[in-house]
């Protein structure tokens, strides 16, 4: 059996605690963090956050995934059809470069709410998604494969 990258909801705010009790019990797991500037009305801080809020991954095998709960503040796991979701590695591998900063250009051109579309190239290529909303420098995507919305904006 190989492993595979699965989905676990935490209790809220939990997220960074319940990835680093699993990776003290040897279990991978990986939580995809953003940052971004806070503003206070004496100061702005950058704040580091889940990009998907009471989730992380867990790459085990099917047979390892129960030892999660020894963690405490894992919740439960995301099922799709009536068994448990599995995300692909390239899905993992796409969403560390996309945060590390190694996907740089994205063209937005003449593209309407509502509209399927296919991603030509790059890490998504051949992903489709539903257009849900589009501004003068950001993209909503509704991926249908994972079935999350992603804002892509531009710093241009």
């Amino acid at each position: 059996m190989m492993k595979k990258w699965y989905v676990l909801y935490t209790k809220p705010r939990k997220e960074s605690k319940v990835t680093s009790q699993l990776t003290g019990l040897g279990i991978i797991a990986y939580c995809p963090m953003i940052t971004s500037n806070r503003q206070w009305s004496d100061r702005i801080k950058k704040v580091s956050s889940p990009l998907i809020p009471s989730c992380i991954f867990i790459h085990s095998m099917e047979s390892d995934r129960n030892l999660v709960f020894q963690a405490p503040g894992a919740d439960r796991f995301l099922y799709w059809l009536g068994k448990p979701a599995i995300v692909l590695d390239a899905e993992i591998e796409t969403l560390q470069a996309w945060l590390n900063g190694d996907v740089k250009d994205a063209i937005v051109e003449n593209l309407a709410p509502s509209e399927l579309y296919t991603i030509k190239d790059g890490y998504f290529k051949g992903k489709k998604g539903i257009i849900n909303e589009v501004g003068k420098n950001r993209l909503q995507l509704v991926l249908l494969d994972l079935g999350i919305k992603i804002t892509i904006t531009g710093d241009h």
